[in-house]
This record gives C-alpha cells, sequence and structure tokens, in this order.
C-alpha cells in the first residue's frame, strides 16, 4: 500500500455504481412494490385498477434503474461529490475535512455479488440520500473500490492497484469469544421483537375483526385456561416468554456479533467488523477518540457483562451505541470490557474502574421521592379508576405492591452515582436499571454547564454538564453537592469557571 498522496488521475475521476447492482435493484423495487400491485390486482379487477398498480410499479422500478445508471461519485478539489437524477438532476459536495467515519455495510442483496453499502458521514444528524443530509450513500460498489474509499477518505491516500487487495496490517485489539453469548438472554433484545410480533398481530386482527376466541387453537386454548388457577397461569406464561426471549436474544447476538473483531490499523484507526447475514465494518480514527462509555443493563449487570462503546467526534449516539457505530465490544464479561477499554485508549488501566467519590445524602432523598412517588401517583390512579369501575380492583393493588422494589431501585440508582478525576479524565457514573460509566478525555471537553432545578436548590446540589463534541454532545454528572461539583467543574477545564466564581472571604 503506498502512503504518497493521492494523484489527480487518479482520484479526480467520476466512478459510477457497479452494474450488477442493476441484477438486484428491479428485483427489490418489486417486492416493495407487492402491497400496492396485490391492492389494485385483487380490488380493482374489472375496473381497470390493475393496469394502475402494474403501471406504479413499472415506474418504481425504472427509478430504480434510473439511480443506477445515473449516480456518479468522485474525490476531488477538496470533497467527495456524488451526482444523480436523469429528470430531476442532484448533486452532493461533503468536504474531506468534515469527513469523520465511512461505514462499510454488506447486507444479503450486497453479499449476492461481492458488493457493498458505504456510508460516507460528518457525524451530524443524516438523512436520507439526496434529501440534503450529513451523509452520502453510495449504495453499489465493489469490496474493492469500499476499500479504496475508505483509505482515501479516512487517511488520504490513495491504494496503489496492486496492492489494493493486500491486507493492511493491523493489531487484534479484541474478538468475540463464543462463549460470550451466553450473555444473550440478559440483553433482552428479544423482547421488542416479541413486542412487535405481538403488536402487529393484535393490529392486524382487529383490522379483519378476528377474534380470538374464534379461532380453534385458541379457543382450545382458552377453555384450558378457564380451568387453570391463576397463579399456574402467569408462571407458565411467564417461563414460556422467558424462554422465547432468550431464543430471540440468542439468535440477535449471533447475527449481529458473528465474527466480531476490533483491531487497530498502522494508521492509528480503530477498525470494528462484525455480522453474519448482513456484515458491518467501521473505522474510527484515534484522533477524534474522545473517551469510553462502559455500559451495564440491570440484567446484564447481575450475569457480570458490559459493552463498551466509543465516545468519538463523528460518531452519532445510537440505542446501545450500535447504530451509530461507536460499539467496541458486544455483551461480553466486565472484566474483558475494561480492558479492551484499557487498550483503546492506550492506558495501563480503564478509568472507568477507579473509586469514586460519593454524593450528598441529599441525593438518596430525591431519588427515593422519584420512584416510591412515581409508583404511589400510579397506584391512585388505578385506584381511583377502580373506584368509577372501570379497571378491576386488584391492578392497584399490585402497583402498591411495586413499593419496596422501587424503594430498591431509587437506592440503587443513588449507590451507582458517583464521579472523579483520573488524570487526563473526567469519569462519571449513574444509573440503576441501564447503568453507565463513561470516561472522557478533559481536553475534550468544550466548556461547562452548572446547572439546577427548583428541588436541587432547595437541596443543595447542582448538575454539571461537560459539553463535547462527540458521542451525545455532553456528558452529566447529576446532583453533585455544591461546592464539589464547582470544584469538579474548576479541576475538569482550569480556568472556565474562575471569572464566574466567588470566593468566600476567610475570617
Amino acid at each position: 500500500m503506498s502512503t504518497e498522496a493521492p494523484t489527480e488521475a487518479a482520484v479526480d475521476q467520476w466512478h459510477r455504481l457497479d452494474r450488477r447492482m442493476l441484477l438486484i435493484r428491479p428485483v427489490l423495487d418489486v417486492v416493495k412494490s407487492l402491497p400496492v400491485l396485490i391492492g389494485t390486482v385483487i380490488l380493482g379487477r374489472g375496473n381497470g385498477w390493475e393496469w394502475v398498480g402494474l403501471g406504479i410499479t413499472a415506474l418504481t422500478v425504472l427509478v430504480g434503474i434510473s439511480h443506477v445508471l445515473t449516480s456518479r461519485y468522485r474525490i476531488a478539489d477538496g470533497q467527495v461529490e456524488w451526482t444523480t437524477g436523469l429528470l430531476l438532476r442532484k448533486h452532493r459536495a461533503i468536504p474531506l475535512d468534515r469527513v469523520r467515519t465511512v461505514d462499510v455495510t454488506s447486507e444479503p442483496k450486497h453479499r449476492l455479488f461481492s458488493l457493498s453499502a458505504v456510508r460516507i458521514g460528518t457525524g451530524r444528524n443524516s438523512a436520507v440520500q439526496g434529501a440534503g443530509g450529513d451523509q452520502l450513500v453510495l449504495d453499489a460498489v465493489s469490496a474493492t473500490e469500499a476499500h479504496r474509499l475508505r483509505t482515501v477518505l479516512l487517511h488520504r491516500k490513495e491504494v496503489a492497484a496492486e496492492t489494493e487487495s493486500a491486507p493492511r496490517p493491523e493489531q487484534v485489539v479484541a474478538e468475540v469469544d463464543r462463549k460470550w453469548v451466553r450473555y444473550a438472554p440478559f440483553t433482552l433484545s428479544g423482547l421488542a421483537v416479541v413486542g412487535a410480533v405481538f403488536a402487529a398481530v393484535w393490529h392486524f386482527a382487529h383490522q379483519l375483526n378476528i377474534a380470538p376466541e374464534n379461532v380453534g387453537p385458541l379457543r382450545d386454548l382458552l377453555d384450558d385456561l378457564a380451568n387453570t388457577a391463576v397463579w399456574l397461569i402467569v408462571v407458565i406464561a411467564a417461563v414460556a416468554l422467558l424462554v422465547v426471549v432468550s431464543l430471540l436474544s440468542v439468535g440477535g447476538y449471533v447475527l449481529s456479533f458473528w465474527n466480531f473483531k476490533l483491531t487497530r490499523e498502522t494508521e492509528g484507526t480503530l477498525h470494528v467488523r462484525r455480522g453474519l447475514i448482513t456484515t458491518r465494518s467501521v473505522s474510527i480514527e484515534e484522533d477524534r477518540l474522545r473517551g469510553v462509555e462502559v455500559k451495564e443493563p440491570l440484567p446484564l449487570r447481575i450475569a457480570g457483562g458490559a459493552r463498551l462503546t466509543a465516545i468519538a467526534g463523528g460518531l452519532r449516539e445510537g440505542k446501545g451505541g450500535d447504530k451509530g457505530g461507536g460499539l467496541l465490544l458486544p455483551p461480553a464479561p466486565v472484566g474483558r470490557v475494561h480492558e479492551v477499554a484499557a487498550e483503546v485508549l492506550r492506558e495501563n488501566f480503564d478509568p472507568a474502574t477507579v473509586p469514586l467519590d460519593r454524593h450528598p445524602r441529599r441525593a438518596l432523598t430525591r431519588r427515593l421521592t422519584r420512584a416510591v412517588g412515581g409508583v404511589l401517583l400510579l397506584a391512585a390512579a388505578l385506584s381511583g379508576l377502580a373506584w368509577i369501575d372501570f379497571l378491576p380492583g386488584w391492578m392497584w393493588q399490585v402497583a402498591l405492591g411495586l413499593v419496596p422494589f422501587a424503594a430498591l431501585v431509587g437506592w440503587d440508582r443513588y449507590r451507582n452515582l458517583g464521579h472523579a478525576i483520573v488524570g487526563r479524565y473526567l469519569v462519571s457514573r449513574s444509573g440503576s436499571l441501564a447503568r453507565a460509566t463513561v470516561a472522557i478525555r478533559r481536553e475534550g471537553v468544550t466548556g461547562m454547564v452548572v446547572s439546577r432545578s427548583f428541588f436541587q436548590r432547595r437541596g443543595g446540589l447542582i448538575t454539571v454538564t461537560a459539553p463535547i463534541a462527540a458521542g451525545r454532545g455532553g456528558y452529566q454528572v447529576v446532583d453533585v453537592g455544591e461546592s464539589a461539583g464547582l470544584a469538579l467543574a474548576e479541576q475538569a477545564a482550569p480556568g472556565l469557571l474562575t471569572p464566574f466564581l466567588r470566593r468566600t472571604p476567610q475570617r
């Protein structure tokens, strides 16, 4: 691989999308048009509406083919340009110094012909292709071309033609262990799938006026349950739900993190590859790395696991850090997570493991009040609805029984509160059901925001926010004592708050 700057002849020329996409795009467009096609053919038979459906489908296919044939891109004059359109011409340009991420994804439709989709992002809110967002999508390039684009855009280097397929020197930081699949059920990711399927089935059944008692198997099941004790029904339903959610979570883990590998390339770039059916490749430049976040949802924390995400400029914060491409390690043993965090930060230890300064007891009162008070308000509302015979009376009793659990959650939220300054890192931890420990580099902090609500003022507490051009855009130290919080802000960003601080004269 050459380390010389890209030549004008190699970079300035216009490139087209891979023509093999013409074998895929029409099929996908027809599949997307199936609801319209089926509806017009079945409901409009004899009225001429079937031709409308066929016309819409044909138009959709032609637009897709036109997109593939007219799309061109190039890297020239310090920017990446993209143009497409036959009747309506569109042109996009992104300066190279604004390019933050190059996300290479190969879905099944791409892998069929060894193609990839390259998403070039600036880290700001993205929109769909061609809609004026800050993400440019080249949805059909060869694997070799995707590799060349990633190198040129992130490292400003051209790949020599004779070495395009040569593997780049890299150091393996972490690889997935098949034993880690045992943590999948504790992520509860399958619960979302179950909820979505149940909601879809319920919606369609309601639209078609299908009642469960009118379906043979369901009618027999309801008859059997009518003669079964309520507690046994609850136990069976809970066990069945647990089994289904666990199986779906394991399946999702395998599909998402199969062959997961985190490597460090010689140019100072972290590279993540993962996926079974849909493969994804994300590069993170270490110069833009601002810290890491260790996420420990309660079920995963009980099992001794955690996940690791990067806080880096150009990476959008997504659910779990996954959608934004910042995932550095999937659910894994917490010890291994801290080892990888230290390796990624090039430190001897993970700053997130240091003992943290505790927050005042007044913060405990706030958490207990909100947790227990919320459950009591819910119980009161359910009780009122039961009093007017709108809901059964047992519902408010069940809600009232959740008070001890709410108090336990409130206490755990306080126990997990903490902050510290460790070398050049600001460390903060908060949360119970979704505990997160953040370690950000202080040199990346762009300011300090001190705020407090009415109830915080009464308790002598404040919230310190460290704005940073990465991740969520800012990370908070919540409900810290006023003196300790101001001292933390002054130490994290020396000199920023000095003009606003009033020193108490010594007597």
